[in-house]
């Protein structure tokens, strides 16, 4: 699932702002009963997982998760935003620098580089594939999924392009577009390849995935750059 890049706080379209999550006490076993639906997500699917069992994997009743996320569609939706949003982090510095470069290739390298690996965990790879296997029969988690993830990249790389297209560094007609074209550069092979392996895994190691994510700049630039 694409990181969003910034620290915008995320909405469950349909349903308004995500909540903010509660401290202490109340918080720890909110993030167990997460942990739990992870994994259970993770092994069995969104369809074959029940919030029962949810409760007796985080070791609470099954009021308490009804409690803290009201359905599974909720619970299943906070744990994807969840996700995506430490994903954020890893990349949010780097980012956050991109605008007002000194020195765009090197800076959108270094972004890339970090937005890959930060995409290609394979956790995130296997909610990705969980999310379009139900999209068919649980719209609502997959428009969460696309408005929470691509469509926030796409909208934050066009704020980038914009920028950087005012002070003279891209030749950018359609922004969006570029937003794009930048994404997909970056992230088609690797992820198509992840998406079709067990387990999530990127096929090669480290090397290669900094080889499509220069490779991609490097094109984009090509295409882009003043």
């Amino acid at each position: 699932m694409e990181a969003t890049t910034g620290r915008e706080r995320r909405r469950d379209p349909g349903h308004g702002p995500v909540p903010a999550p509660p401290e202490g006490r109340s918080a720890r076993k909110r993030a167990e009963i997460v942990d739990a639906a992870r994994e259970l997500f993770l092994q069995r699917g969104y369809v074959g997982t029940s919030m029962d069992d949810v409760a007796a994997l985080a070791r609470v009743s099954k009021q308490t998760v009804y409690k803290h996320f009201g359905s599974k569609e909720r619970l299943f939706i906070e744990l994807l935003t969840g996700d995506m949003s430490r994903a954020d982090d890893a990349v949010a510095g780097l980012a956050e620098a991109i605008p007002g470069s000194q020195d765009l290739a090197r800076d959108l390298g270094a972004f890339a580089r970090a937005y890959l690996a930060s995409v290609m965990q394979p956790h995130l790879i296997r909610l990705r594939r969980t999310v379009i296997g139900e999209a068919e029969r649980f719209p609502d988690v997959a428009r969460a999924w696309y408005a929470a993830g691509p469509e926030q990249a796409y909208a934050q790389f066009a704020g980038w392009f914009t920028t950087l297209a005012e002070r003279g560094l891209l030749r950018v007609d359609d922004p969006r577009l570029a937003a794009q074209h930048f994404n997909w550069l970056i992230l088609s092979v690797p992820l198509n390849e992840a998406m079709s392996r067990p387990g999530g895994e990127a096929r090669g190691d480290e090397r290669d995935l900094d080889r499509y994510a220069d490779e991609g700049v490097r094109v984009f630039l090509a295409a882009y750059a003043s």
